[in-house]
This record gives C-alpha cells, sequence and structure tokens, in this order.
C-alpha cells in the first residue's frame, strides 16, 4: 500500500541560476528507478567472462528530464513512485541535488525499480525491465497543488501505460489542464507503446491529447506505420521527432499545409547514448517555453528548443550521470 507523499520539497543542492520568477516551471510525471549499467569492453562470449564496467546510475525517462531541466535551471518537479528502501532514497537525494523537487510516493513492499542497460559498442543498447514501484503510482496520490503554476506538465509514454501509474498519469493530465499548463507527451519507446497494437496506442495518445509530441524517427514510423511522418500531427498540433546525431525535424499543423523545418547538430560520438532523447526533452521544453515568454512566433521559439535541445544531448553524452552513491 502506498504511504501519503511527503507534501515539503526535498532540500536542492544547488542555488538557482535566475530568479525563479524568469525560470520555467515544468513538472514531470513518470518514472524514477535505478539503472544498473553493463558496458562491455568486447562481444558477449557464451559461458564465460568478459571485462567491462558495471555502473550504477540514476534512469528513467521521466527522471532523466526532470534532472537535466534542474541542472539547467528550471523549477523542475517530478512525480513519481519508489520504493521504501535504501535504492529509492539515494535516488530521490540525487535529484534533489541536481535541483529538482521530488514528489515521491513511497510504496511498502515492493522494491524501486530497476532496468538492466547493456550498452554494445557504438553505443546501441538493450533493456531488461523491472519497473517495480516505479508502476505503483495511483490517482488518488496526486495532488492538484503540485501541479500550480505549471507551465509544462511532461509524460513519457510510460506513465500512460502499466496500471495504475497509466491511470495517474491520465490524472495528472487532467490536472495540468486545470491548471492552465500545455501538455507534452513523449512516445518513449515503441515496444511497450506497442504491445496491445498499433490501434490501442494511436486511441491511447489521441486520449492524452498533447499539445506536443516528442518522437525519434524509429518510434514515428512504428507507430504511424505506413504514414509519412506528418501523421503525428494527427495526434498532436506540434510533433518533434528526434534524429540523434541528424539533429530533428519540428511539424507543426496548419490551417492548410502543415509546416516543416529541420534544426541541425554537431554528431559527438559516444559508447552509450542512454538518457540523450531525455536530456534533449529538457532542452527543448526549457527554451521553448523561454521563447514563448519573450513573445517569440512559434517558428522561432519551437527552433530555439530544437537547438538547445541538441545541444543538451550533447552534453548528456560528455557527462552522464554520476553513480549513486548510497554513503
Amino acid at each position: 500500500m502506498a504511504t501519503p507523499p511527503d507534501p515539503r520539497p526535498l532540500p536542492v543542492g544547488r542555488p538557482p541560476r535566475r530568479p525563479a520568477a524568469h525560470r520555467p516551471r515544468i513538472v514531470v510525471v513518470g518514472d524514477l528507478v535505478m539503472d544498473v549499467v553493463l558496458a562491455a569492453d568486447r562481444d558477449l562470449r557464451r559461458g564465460t567472462d568478459i571485462t567491462g564496467r558495471v555502473l550504477l546510475r540514476q534512469g528513467g525517462s521521466a527522471a532523466s528530464t526532470a534532472r537535466w531541466l534542474g541542472r539547467t535551471g528550471s523549477r523542475s518537479t517530478l512525480v513519481c513512485s519508489i520504493g521504501r528502501d535504501t535504492a529509492g532514497r539515494a535516488l530521490v537525494a540525487a535529484l534533489a541535488a541536481d535541483g529538482v523537487t521530488v514528489r515521491a510516493v513511497r510504496v511498502a513492499g515492493v522494491r524501486t525499480g530497476r532496468i538492466g542497460v547493456f550498452v554494445e559498442e557504438g553505443g546501441e543498447r538493450s533493456f531488461v525491465t523491472d519497473r517495480g514501484a516505479a508502476l505503483r503510482l495511483r490517482p488518488e496520490d496526486l495532488r492538484a497543488a503540485w501541479f500550480a503554476g505549471a507551465e509544462v506538465v511532461h509524460l513519457p509514454a510510460y506513465s500512460l501505460l502499466d496500471q495504475p501509474l497509466g491511470r495517474a498519469g491520465m490524472v495528472a493530465i487532467r490536472l495540468a489542464r486545470e491548471a492552465g499548463a500545455l501538455v507534452t507527451v513523449d512516445l518513449a519507446s515503441s515496444g511497450p507503446l506497442l504491445a496491445k497494437g498499433r490501434r490501442a496506442a494511436l486511441a491511447l495518445i489521441r486520449e492524452a491529447a498533447p499539445d506536443l509530441l516528442f518522437a525519434t524517427r524509429d518510434e514515428a514510423k512504428a507507430l504511424m506505420g505506413t504514414k509519412r511522418e506528418d501523421g503525428l500531427l494527427e495526434l498532436a498540433p506540434i510533433a518533434v521527432v528526434k534524429r540523434g546525431r541528424k539533429g530533428a525535424t519540428v511539424l507543426v499543423r496548419g490551417d492548410g499545409d502543415n509546416v516543416r523545418f529541420e534544426v541541425a547538430t554537431t554528431p559527438i560520438k559516444t559508447a552509450d547514448t542512454t538518457g540523450a532523447g531525455d536530456a534533449f526533452n529538457a532542452g527543448f521544453l526549457a527554451a521553448w517555453i523561454g521563447a514563448r515568454r519573450r513573445g517569440l512566433s512559434q517558428p522561432a521559439a519551437l527552433k530555439r528548443g530544437a537547438a538547445a535541445g541538441n545541444r543538451l544531448a550533447r552534453r548528456h553524452l560528455s557527462h552522464p550521470p554520476a553513480e549513486i552513491s548510497f554513503a
């Protein structure tokens, strides 16, 4: 059974870079888990040992986005659920040190989620997921006060799928609308999203009705099937397609023709791309909201968002999360 969340914000480990009134207020809803990263020095060999690195890092798509929002000066809040264990406490402390206000429901009898990340040479990843307590956030755990004053509420698609987290995600969207916030959704991973078929996945995203939808090229193709990427605009008025080293494509629904433009990036070589898309989301959201505040046109604001997202993804690749301390 979930225990009532502590309504007090956890202390942060760094001072704000700008006065609070000038920093975007963004709430992220979803997973906070421990990533167990296995980075082998060579190809696996059945039945014997190989050398490499085994790292314990803060993981979870939602938590990674919230972390980078906090590190770049936004007023970042993560709403999540964790186990009543050492791993959960260590993860919350790490996020708080990065400037994130954590609203964590601590669930008795279920351990904090863990994800095994096997990193292949070149940076491609495979995952084994054991989300545990991360799926136990319930609609009744949410508080309207957590969303008051938010300019954006962001959810990875994971937060709309498994129950009760999925129902809590939909309630979070309702609370966001009531607070006057924009809602953004990241497709996150085509496998879980399409587990019940494309029709069910499309219906879910339509129900969420995001103001802006993030997707990778492969996620967009998997969800839309034979349709062009512009088909994402059937699900949201704005879509951002992340292309990794090739930058990003921004799509905007128009009264007549849709608008499409490309934002390039500088490629970077890395052995582990885990979390780069979440960092992109954070950079995009902070810059996009800041540009909207300053009265920039929609195309200009979106271009600034995509450029900032690309920069922060590169920064993430150069500075991945530090290992979690259990001291």
